[in-house]
């Protein structure tokens, strides 16, 4: 652990930094924004399950907000495989179901800034509960995409690198709830060290495996 604190206090002096604390802004300027937007992440959220965040973006960018919102099923499913993602019809059907909760920020704003800090845990608790094709892990990336930093996003490549430094024994095989609780709690502690929050953490250590700063 103590070679990755070390390797990330040089970042934080390094062009990675203004990259970072520039992503940080864009996320937290979600709280000013509309519904269709949120929708949008929660949609780019969903895409991201086992599939590689750089081709969600390009569909994103691709289908828009009005897209996701109003799109048939066909034609989302087409954007998708026209990008080379993974699982494109599980995926386009995912996002139509979406649709019952398309205000989502009027819906998840409530609850993550209410019950005294316990809020965004009780907002991804209703997500993965309420929609189709979110775990805990794209729950948590939402909630960080849309300004709110308290929880972890455990994807593969911040995994690998807790287990290539000793944080964790090794890499589960699936993430349960009770798994995915134990890591994030050995994360935020990690980020506590590093006096910085979850979201902030997690865009320094994914920019460590993967050389970008994505979303």
């Amino acid at each position: 652990m103590e070679g990755l604190i070390r390797t990330i206090k040089e970042l934080r002096k390094s062009r990675v930094k203004k990259e970072i604390d520039k992503k940080l802004r864009i996320f937290s300027s979600f709280k000013d924004k509309s519904n269709n937007e949120w929708f949008s992440e929660l949609c780019f959220c969903i895409l991201t399950a086992n599939s590689k965040a750089k081709t969600a973006i390009a569909i994103q960018k691709e289908l828009t907000a009005s897209g996701f919102c109003t799109m048939c099923l066909d034609d989302i499913r087409g954007a998708i495989k026209r990008n080379k993602h993974r699982f494109h019809n599980n995926k386009a059907r995912f996002i139509v179901e979406a649709r019952k909760n398309i205000n989502i920020k009027d819906i998840i704003k409530p609850i993550a800034d209410s019950s005294e800090g316990k809020g965004q845990i009780i907002a991804r608790e209703w997500l993965v509960k309420n929609v189709k094709g979110l775990g805990y892990k794209e729950a948590s990336h939402l909630l960080r995409n849309v300004g709110y930093f308290d929880l972890a996003v455990l994807d593969r490549h911040i995994l690998n690198l807790m287990k290539e430094d000793r944080i964790i024994k090794e890499k589960p095989k699936s993430l349960t709830k009770k798994t995915y609780l134990e890591i994030e709690e050995k994360f935020r502690q990690l980020a506590t060290k590093l006096g910085m929050s979850c979201a902030e953490l997690d865009l320094y250590m994914w920019s460590m495996k993967t050389g970008r700063v994505l979303k």
